[in-house]
């Protein structure tokens, strides 16, 4: 029987069972998790996902599911990589600042640069835990990841010390340095955006997985991770057509990748999840918050960081703020500000105070957490597409576009 499982949201503990009970049973069938990124539910339809509303209709779809808290990209990717929670992981965010890293400026928790060192601090620790391919790679078998965006780092990235035929594909780089050499020869260079559209890398990199790691067939544990209709959602907004377009192409590549699957006779045994990492909403507002708490009265980091400054770090749909020496009266003023404004949404902090939630709760709690995380406001107005789904976002955001 052909077991396809169609699946936005969590799913890595599923991953985890089907690849050990065929390991129980010697049974030698594959998992093909393929991620869309920011795709939203209620876009899966016959007309826009001909393959997805097929392979829906054939499979199971998991409705008691939610990204993680904060919906974005690197923390859901890491969640999904491992099956933790961000308290866990050690990844709370996409942007956070890590002085020990770099003490100068925010971080995006995916640069290449910033895991190495990152790993290189922590004693090859920068995400706390085993992800899934290193779990297979334990124990024997082979795995693939083929991510459109650097996010793929984060799956597997130490195969330059273990690992035996597997290789991590990420934005045109590779571990091992030297498995992106026959790709290349094959298909050429990866076309990185801005200068060639996302939808091309995504085909790529799909076909990257299909006909140059799948060549020798379909390892126990395959990723391929599409940057739309993300990339495409954030420069216009839900539901407009080039983020519609975007989601075609999404269709497409999945299609493709089915297509080699029934090539190599491999459908029999694969299990395929399609997953999202978060969904989408569309900015009613652009929110400087570093000029709203500056005129407050509030000192604000807005180049490099003096000691008494609170530094804001924006993603999207949350700001972190980190309080200098984690000042108890500073941080209670900020909180008691924050709740006044009508823009604060849920308000998170390290320590219990009247009208939050704590990270505890959050499941946002490590070692280098801010101190106060606060999310944005969101209704359910539509926007200019009649797409529902309102929310205020960060000053690097522009209103009418999609976060």
């Amino acid at each position: 029987m052909i077991r396809k499982i169609f699946l936005l949201g969590w799913v890595i503990a599923a991953v985890g069972v089907q690849l050990a009970c065929a390991e129980r049973s010697n049974d030698r069938r594959q998992v093909v998790l393929i991620v869309w990124d920011g795709m939203r539910p209620d876009f899966v339809s016959e007309e826009n996902t001909p393959a997805l509303w097929r392979l829906s209709k054939e499979g199971v779809f998991f409705r008691n599911h939610h990204a993680v808290y904060p919906s974005a990209t690197e923390v859901n990717g890491t969640a999904l990589a491992t099956g933790v929670y961000p308290n866990h992981s050690g990844l709370i965010a996409n942007y956070e600042y890590r002085p020990e890293i770099d003490s100068r400026k925010l971080i995006n928790v995916e640069n290449p640069a910033v895991v190495r060192k990152g790993d290189e601090l922590s004693g090859g620790n920068y995400v706390a835990v085993p992800t899934i391919a290193e779990l297979v790679q334990k124990a024997g078998r082979r795995t693939v990841i083929a991510t459109a965006k650097t996010v793929g780092l984060l799956l597997d990235r130490h195969l330059d010390s273990r690992g035996k035929d597997s290789v991590a594909l990420f934005a045109g780089e590779s571990l091992p340095p030297d498995a992106i050499g026959s790709i290349v020869k094959m298909l050429g260079p990866f076309p990185a955006p801005p200068k060639q559209p996302f939808a091309e890398g995504d085909a790529w990199t799909a076909k990257a997985l299909t006909d140059s790691l799948w060549r020798d067939g379909v390892p126990a544990f395959s990723l391929l991770w599409l940057s739309e209709p993300d990339a495409t959602q954030h420069q216009t907004a839900p539901g407009a057509q080039p983020a519609l377009a975007a989601i075609r192409t999404a269709d497409q590549n999945l299609a493709h990748v089915l297509a080699a699957l029934d090539r190599q006779h491999a459908r029999e045994t694969t299990d395929i999840f399609v997953v999202s990492d978060h969904g989408f909403s569309t900015i009613n507002r652009a929110i400087d918050l570093r000029k709203i708490l500056a005129t407050a009265g509030f000192n604000v980091a807005t180049g490099d960081p003096k000691p008494q400054d609170i530094i804001l770090v924006g993603n999207g749909g949350s700001v972190l703020f980190y309080v200098p020496r984690h000042d108890g009266g500073v941080r209670q003023r900020l909180v008691e500000f924050l709740q006044q404004t009508n823009f604060a949404g849920v308000i998170f902090t390290r320590v219990k105070m009247e009208g939050t939630f704590t990270f505890e709760q959050g499941r946002i709690d490590n070692e280098h957490a801010p101190d106060v995380v606060m999310a944005f406001r969101w209704n359910e107005n539509k926007n200019q597409f009649g797409i529902p789904g309102m929310i205020d976002a960060d000053w690097n955001r522009r209103a009418g576009k999609g976060t």
